[in-house]
């Protein structure tokens, strides 16, 4: 066992963690008032390469394993979600089904601008009665005259309505019995984008219902074999939970850095209250919790990185990560007492912002169906 970085993921960790505290932290606070997106720091991770970290390079992307771009995504969430998630939800979710299920023409199409962060893609699964039950998806594709006629809604879709939003792949029922996967390009005839959703937390990021109201798609926009959308999709989610536990870890360790310099700082009784032993063995927990959390999420990047079975790592990393970061969380604001109520302090911003990983990408709920099921109960 080799628990080991090697030196290009810890170099990236150095330039991911740099850029987090030297752009991102001095504009989260404001992004977040503002629910303003964030083009300038989406055009600087493009620079970075960070839009595409487990794209091949033939089509533009960074090359780097699972791993790599865990760790990526916890160095940004530490500091901010909005950024986090951003990043993530456009690679795993917008840009990784088109590499998995897209034909070579496909592939060469949309992969170049996507991984290099050019463009923004978006994953519309969810709708507005089809949430953890993801099969009971309404919306309809109809194959007619070479081109499919979509008619339905997504729900809590992110990225797909940003400036620089290329396209949205969807699951559609295109039979009575079969769901299958097709790509719907911003502009499309019949694809409307609502406003920004309100939200409690993430409220930089582009959050947004969509709705296709005799949408007209080029029957080559397929994606993959024609119905096997379910199959699809739910790979797709095994890997995106990978992403979403490492944001767990992230906003866990950023909330444990926020907790202990402040109790460093603040001082009651005549000392800081990091002298009290209630305060050092909340600190204890999350120092210890934390590392565990990270442990499953490597793991299972490790699992994908090595083509082995990584569902079950996967759901678990997630289960575990997302209770993780809640304990943190409102460890983390309780140390600060009543400063931490206040929006001031970027506690209060990483507590509203740690519930969604609690629902996001399967609820807690869904990922304990998901292990009892993988465990053969």
């Amino acid at each position: 066992m080799n628990f080991e970085p090697t030196e290009e993921q810890e170099l990236l960790r150095r330039t991911v963690r740099e850029f987090a505290l030297t752009r991102v932290a001095p504009v989260a606070a404001e992004l977040d008032r503002e629910a303003r997106f964030p083009y300038e720091l989406v055009a600087e991770m493009a620079e970075l390469g960070l839009m595409g970290i487990p794209i091949p390079e033939e089509y533009g992307g960074a090359g780097a394993d699972t791993v790599s771009y865990a760790i990526a995504v916890e160095e940004l969430t530490r500091i901010d979600s909005s950024v986090a998630i951003t990043m993530a939800a456009h690679t795993s979710l917008g840009t990784m089904p088109i590499y998995l299920y897209g034909t070579e023409a496909q592939k060469r199409e949309w992969l170049p601008r996507l991984a290099s962060g050019e463009a923004l893609a978006a994953f519309g699964l969810t709708e507005p009665n089809a949430g953890s039950d993801a099969g009971a998806t309404l919306t309809r594709a109809e194959l007619r005259g070479g081109e499919w006629i979509v008619n339905g809604s997504k729900m809590f879709i992110t990225n797909a309505g940003t400036d620089i939003s290329a396209c949205v792949t969807i699951t559609a029922r295109t039979g009575e019995d079969e769901v299958s996967n097709v790509i719907v390009p911003n502009g499309a005839k019949g694809y409307e984008i609502s406003a920004p959703l309100h939200k409690l937390g993430w409220r930089a990021s582009d959050t947004r219902e969509l709705s296709f109201r005799d949408c007209a798609v080029p029957e080559g926009n397929l994606l993959g074999e024609r119905g096997r959308g379910f199959h699809q999709f739910l790979e797709v989610l095994d890997g995106g939970r990978i992403s979403v536990a490492a944001m767990g870890v992230g906003l866990a360790q950023g909330a444990y850095d926020l907790a202990l310099a402040y109790a460093q700082e603040r001082r009651q009784f005549g000392k800081p209250i990091a002298r009290f032993q209630a305060v050092q063995f909340a600190l204890a927990d999350m120092a210890t919790e934390i590392e565990a959390g990270r442990a499953l999420v490597y793991r299972a990047a490790w699992l994908k990185d090595e083509g082995k079975p990584f569902a079950l790592a996967a759901a678990q990393a997630k289960l575990y990560t997302g209770l993780l970061s809640n304990r943190v969380a409102n460890a983390a604001l309780q140390i600060h007492g009543g400063y931490g109520f206040m929006d001031e302090f970027a506690i209060s911003r990483l507590y509203r912002d740690q519930k969604i990983l609690e629902i996001g990408e399967g609820t807690n709920e869904v990922q304990r169906m998901v292990i009892a099921k993988l465990l053969g109960l």
